[in-house]
C-alpha cells in the first residue's frame, strides 16, 4: 500500500521528489487535504530517506500561493482573461486546433511538453499529437537537457540505455565527473559519492568543469578546462590510452567496431597539442588519462555541462569511447553514467514523447517502426517528416509556421535561449494553450488559455530516474480549484478533438478512452515488450507490492536488471558497441560564439544548490533564498581588480542578443576572463529575462540541444540615477505570490529590478529598483500601497526633495513590518536582518532613515544574523560558522554546537571548506 494512517489526522504517502533525476523516494505527511510534512522514504533504493533541502522543503511549496486553480481564457489578443468552464475551454481549445488543422495541415501545431510530467501524462500527449493529429510536432523541454546524452549513447552503444546503477559508484575505484557540479545539482547522488570515498579512501575522483565548484573541491584532481572544450579533452585522453597501452584489445576487438577509424583521427589530439585550447597543462590531461586507464573500475559521470553544447552529442560520444576503449562497461563500478536533470526526463525519452523519438525507443526514421506502432494504435499509418525540436518549434511559431501551441509543464518564456525571440514567438501565435499548475509563470502570461493541472502530491503515476528506475507517484491530496491532472486533461481534449476532426481521413485516430492511470501505464509498457527498455512485466499493482523496479523488466521477471551490457552485446545490428568519430580539429570553433574586443567574457550559466529551474515551486520557501538571497553576476577576482569593478555594485552584462543589469559578486571559483550568472532567475523576478536574454540559439547538428552553457558577453558599471527599495512581512506564501505576480507587469519599465524573499517563520518580501530616472509618481504609488508602504499604511516617514529622497516605515509594537526607501537604498542591507528576526527596533529606530550603509556602532543585529547561509535545514548563516571555527573549534564541534550539516548534508562540502580555510588561516598566524 502506498497510503497509511500514521495517527486518527495524519496519514502518510509514499511519492517521490519532483526535482532533480535522482528520483528519491520521499513520505508525504498530509491532514484532510493539506500536506503538512515530508521525509525520506528509508525504503527506497534511490535514497534510503536521505533528501536534500529542496526535497525536505516540498510541503512548504504545497500551499495555494500562486497556483492556477481555474480554466481561463481570453476573449480577444490582448484582453484580459476571464474564469470559464472546462466544457467551454476544451471545446474553444478543440475548435481551434482543428481550424488551424484544416486550413494549414496538422504540421501547423505543435505540443511542447516536460520531463516534470509523469510517464502518463507524457503517453497521452505523444499519442494525441501523432495518432490523432498526425504531426511529429511534440517535444519536451528534456530537449534542453538530455537529448545529447541520448543521441551520444544511441552512437555508440545502440539505443538510449543508460548501462549504470547508484550502486556502481560504491563498487568504482575511479569516478571521472564530468560537466556536473554534482554537490548542487544532484545533492542526493554527491551524499552517496561522499559515503565511497569514506568507505575506499583509494577511490579517486577527477572532475572537469570550467568553475572550481565544490563538486571540484572535493575531487583529487580538478582539470578546470576553457569552456567549450570537453572533446579535444577526452580524445588527448584516449590518445594517452593508446599510447601508453592502457587500452583493453580483447574488448575492443569482440565487442566493438570502428575503432580504427576513430584512431586515425586522434593523431594531432596529443595532450601537447590541446594543451593550451584546453587550458589544462599536458601533463594533468596525461594525469587523468592514467588514472582512467588504470583504475579497476571507472564510472563516469556528466551532465548539463557536456550536454548543453553545440557539440554535445560528441561530447557525449567521446566519453563513452573512453569507457569502450577501456572495457569499463558492463560490469560493478564500471560505465558511463548520464545524470538526467528533471523528475522523469528517462519517462519522456520511454515513451517518445520528443520530435524524434517514438515509444519503446524506436525511431522515426524507420518505416517498420512507425507501421507497427500505428497497428498498435488503430491508425492506417504514422506522419513521417521529423518534427519541430524545441528552439526550431518557437522559430516556427515566430514565422507563421506553426499557428497554434500547447504548451504544458514548462515555462519556455524562461527557459529557452535567446528570450527576445521566444517573446516574439508566443505573442505572434494565433493560439497559446498553457497547461500549468502555477499561474505566475513568464509563460502563463502568454496564455490565451490557460488550464489549472494538479500538481506534486496530487497526481497519481509513475517517472523514471536516471538509473532507469521505475517509481510510483500516488496523490496524497486533492488538486486545489478545478486543477485536474495532466493525463485526464489531454485526454479529454483528445477526445473532444477528434470528434471536430471526424471524417478527417488519417487524422480521426482513436484510443483517448482510458479509466485510469493504470491502464494509460499498461498501454505504454505493452508498446516496450522485446525491446532495449522492455518493461512490459511491470504495472502499477506490481510497483505497489514490490516498490520501484529497474527496466528491463520483461513479463514473466522477477526482478529489475541493475546493469546493463554484461554480457557485451549491445543493441546494434552486429551487437557490437560503435566508436562513432567526429572530425574536430584542434583549430575547430569552441565556444558557440566567438569572444572579442567588445564581448571579451565568456559567460556561464549553470544551477544553484537550493534552487530548481525558474522557481515557480521553490521560489515560494523563503529559507530556500538564503543560501544565495539575489540574482547576481559573479567574476573571479581578478577581473575585479583589472576592471575596476566594485563587489554590491550595479553592472550591465550585454551580450548579441540582450543585456541583463545585476549586482555584482566576487568568486573565485570562476576563472579569469569568464562571468557566472545561474539560470533560474527570469522576467517573473528581474527586470529583463535572466541568462537566457543573453544565451545563444545555437544547437548541436545531431541532438538539437541548445548551447545554453556559454555566451560572448561584455561587463560595465551601470550607474542608476535613481534607486528604490522596499521591504514589507508577508502574512503567508499567498500573499508574497500575490505581490509578486502583481509586481511583475511593471518589471520590465526599469533598467534593474529584482524580487527576493528571505526569512525561515517570517516571509520578508523584497523588491529593489533602478532607474535612469525617478520613476513615475502612479508607479511607486502603486507598489507603495500594495505592500502596504503609502501614507496611510506607513505613516513614520523622512522626505528630503532637494535629493529626491522619500523613505517609509510601517513600524507596529516596536517591530518594522514595511520599509520603503527611495533616492537613498544603503540602510536596507542591515535592516532586513531585523525584519527577518523580527528583532524590536529598539535603539536603532532615531536611526531608521540615517544615509548609513552599516548600523551605528554597537547597535547591530544579533551575532550571526547577517551574512549568506550555509545551512539551509538550519539557518545558520557564513558569519556564525566563521566566528566557531575561528575560535579553534573543529568542524565536528561547530556542527555538534550549531547543527549545521546534520540533517540533509547539502551544505557539508562548503562546510569543509570553511574549516580548511580556517585552518590555513590559523596555521599562517601561528607562523
Amino acid at each position: 500500500m502506498n497510503t497509511t494512517e500514521s495517527s486518527p489526522a495524519l496519514r502518510e504517502t509514499r511519492s517521490v521528489c519532483c526535482y532533480c533525476g535522482t528520483g528519491c523516494g520521499v513520505i508525504i505527511e498530509h491532514e484532510g487535504d493539506r500536506i503538512v510534512g515530508v521525509r525520506g522514504d528509508r525504503t527506497h533504493p534511490a535514497n534510503f530517506g536521505r533528501l536534500c533541502t529542496k526535497g525536505s522543503t516540498l510541503h512548504l511549496t504545497t500551499g495555494a500561493a500562486g497556483r492556477a486553480r481555474h480554466p481561463e481564457m481570453r476573449d480577444a489578443r490582448g484582453a484580459a482573461r476571464r474564469r470559464v468552464g472546462w466544457d467551454l475551454a476544451l471545446d474553444t481549445a478543440a475548435g481551434r486546433f482543428a481550424d488551424v488543422i484544416r486550413r494549414h495541415g496538422p504540421d501547423a501545431v505543435a505540443f511542447y511538453v516536460s520531463g516534470q510530467l509523469l510517464t502518463e501524462d507524457y503517453y497521452v500527449f505523444n499519442k494525441l499529437a501523432r495518432a490523432l493529429v498526425g504531426t511529429n510536432n511534440i517535444d519536451s523541454n528534456s530537449r534542453l537537457c538530455m537529448s545529447s546524452a541520448v543521441a551520444g549513447y544511441k552512437a555508440t552503444l545502440g539505443a538510449d540505455s543508460v548501462p549504470c546503477s547508484y550502486e556502481d559508484l560504491a563498487a568504482a575505484d575511479h569516478l571521472l565527473i564530468a560537466g556536473s557540479n554534482t554537490a548542487w545539482a544532484h545533492p542526493i547522488v554527491f551524499r552517496r559519492i561522499e559515503d565511497a570515498k569514506k568507505a575506499n579512501p583509494a577511490l579517486t575522483i577527477t572532475v572537469v568543469d570550467p568553475r572550481r565548484t565544490e563538486t571540484a573541491e572535493f575531487a583529487d584532481l580538478h582539470l578546470q578546462i576553457a569552456p567549450g572544450s570537453d572533446l579535444l579533452l577526452y580524445n588527448a585522453m584516449l590518445h594517452v590510452l593508446l599510447w601508453e597501452d592502457l587500452v583493453d584489445r580483447d574488448f575492443i576487438r569482440d565487442h566493438t567496431g570502428g575503432f580504427d577509424a576513430l584512431r586515425s583521427q586522434l593523431a594531432e589530439c596529443s595532450p601537447g597539442n590541446v594543451a593550451a585550447a584546453c587550458g589544462v597543462p599536458a601533463e594533468r590531461i596525461a594525469e587523468a588519462a592514467r588514472r582512467f586507464g588504470q583504475s579497476r573500475a571507472a564510472l563516469s559521470l556528466w551532465c548539463q555541462g557536456l550536454n548543453q553544447s553545440h557539440h554535445g552529442t560528441a561530447n557525449s560520444a567521446a566519453l563513452i569511447h573512453l569507457h569502450l576503449a577501456t572495457g569499463q562497461i558492463g560490469r560493478p563500478g564500471a560505465g558511463p553514467f548520464s545524470l538526467t536533470g528533471q523528475p522523469n526526463a528517462m519517462g519522456g525519452r520511454e515513451v517518445g514523447a520528443m520530435a524524434n523519438l517514438l515509444p519503446g525507443h524506436r525511431e522515426l526514421a524507420n518505416p517498420a517502426h512507425r507501421a507497427e506502432l500505428a497497428a498498435a494504435w488503430g491508425v492506417p499509418s504514422l506522419p513521417e517528416r521529423p518534427g519541430l525540436t524545441a528552439v526550431e518549434l518557437f522559430e516556427a511559431l515566430g514565422d507563421g509556421r506553426v499557428k497554434a501551441v500547447w504548451i504544458a509543464c514548462t515555462n519556455p518564456a524562461h527557459s529557452l535561449p535567446d528570450q527576445a525571440r521566444v517573446h516574439e514567438a508566443l505573442r505572434a501565435a494565433e493560439f497559446v494553450v498553457v497547461q500549468e499548475a502555477y499561474a505566475d509563470t513568464e509563460t502563463a502570461a502568454f496564455a490565451d488559455l490557460l488550464l489549472p493541472a494538479a500538481s506534486w502530491g496530487e497526481k497519481t503515476g509513475t517517472v523514471t530516474n536516471s538509473e532507469r528506475r521505475v517509481s510510483r507517484l500516488v496523490a496524497a491530496v486533492p488538486a486545489p480549484g478545478e486543477a485536474r491532472p495532466d493525463w485526464a486533461i489531454a485526454a479529454d481534449f483528445a477526445r473532444r478533438l477528434q470528434r471536430r476532426l471526424a471524417g478527417e481521413g488519417d487524422a480521426a485516430g482513436g484510443g483517448f478512452d482510458w479509466a485510469d492511470e493504470a491502464a494509460v501505464f499498461a498501454e505504454h509498457v505493452a508498446l516496450s515488450a522485446g525491446r532495449d527498455c522492455d518493461m512490459s512485466g511491470l504495472s502499477h499493482a506490481l510497483l505497489d507490492a514490490c516498490g520501484p523496479q529497474q527496466w528491463p523488466f520483461p513479463a514473466g521477471a522477477t526482478g529489475g536488471t541493475a546493469r546493463l551490457f554484461a554480457d557485451g552485446v549491445f543493441p546494434t545490428g552486429d551487437g557490437r558497441a560503435r566508436f562513432a568519430p567526429v572530425a574536430f580539429p584542434v583549430r575547430h570553433a569552441l565556444l558557440p560564439e566567438a569572444v572579442d574586443a567588445r564581448r571579451p567574457l565568456v559567460l556561464l550559466t549553470g544551477r544553484l544548490r537550493d534552487q530548481w529551474h525558474g522557481m515557480s515551486r521553490t521560489g515560494k520557501v523563503p529559507l530556500l533564498w538564503g543560501h544565495t538571497p539575489r540574482a547576481e553576476v559573479a567574476l573571479n577576482p581578478v577581473d575585479l581588480l583589472r576592471r575596476g569593478l566594485q563587489v554590491g555594485k550595479l553592472v550591465r552584462l550585454a551580450g548579441r542578443r540582450g543585456e541583463v543589469v545585476l549586482p555584482l559578486a566576487s568568486d573565485d571559483s570562476v576563472a579569469p576572463g569568464q562571468a557566472w550568472l545561474p539560470m533560474h532567475w527570469g522576467a517573473g523576478t528581474l527586470a529583463q529575462a535572466g541568462a537566457n536574454a543573453l544565451t545563444v540559439p545555437l544547437s548541436d547538428p545531431v541532438s538539437k540541444q541548445p548551447a545554453l552553457k556559454q555566451a560572448a558577453v561584455s561587463i560595465a558599471p551601470y550607474v542608476p540615477g535613481w534607486q528604490a527599495a522596499w521591504v514589507a512581512i508577508a502574512r503567508d506564501a499567498g500573499q508574497a505570490a500575490h505581490w509578486r505576480s502583481a509586481l511583475q507587469p511593471l518589471l520590465a519599465g526599469f533598467d534593474h529590478a529584482s524580487i527576493s524573499l528571505a526569512g525561515r517563520e517570517r516571509i520578508v518580501f523584497q523588491l529593489r529598483l533602478a532607474h535612469a530616472a525617478p520613476a513615475d509618481d502612479a508607479v511607486l504609488q502603486e507598489i507603495d500601497q500594495l505592500l502596504g508602504c503609502d501614507a496611510a499604511q506607513a505613516p513614520l516617514a523622512f522626505a528630503d526633495a532637494r535629493r529626491g529622497v522619500v523613505k517609509r516605515a510601517r513600524v507596529e509594537d516596536g517591530q518594522v513590518l514595511a520599509l520603503r526607501f527611495a533616492g537613498e537604498v544603503a540602510a536596507v542591507d542591515w535592516l532586513l536582518p531585523l525584519m527577518v528576526s523580527g528583532e524590536p527596533l529598539g535603539m536603532l529606530r532615531p536611526w531608521l532613515f540615517a544615509p548609513l550603509a552599516v548600523p551605528p556602532t554597537g547597535l547591530g543585529a544579533a551575532d550571526g544574523a547577517a551574512g549568506r547561509i550555509v545551512c539551509s535545514c538550519h539557518g545558520i548563516s557564513a558569519g556564525a560558522i566563521e566566528a566557531a571555527l575561528a575560535s579553534g573549534a573543529s568542524l565536528g564541534e561547530v556542527q555538534d554546537k550549531l547543527k549545521c550539516g546534520t540533517s540533509c548534508g547539502s551544505c557539508l562540502p562548503a562546510l569543509r571548506r570553511m574549516a580548511a580555510s580556517a585552518q590555513t588561516a590559523c596555521a599562517g598566524s601561528a607562523s
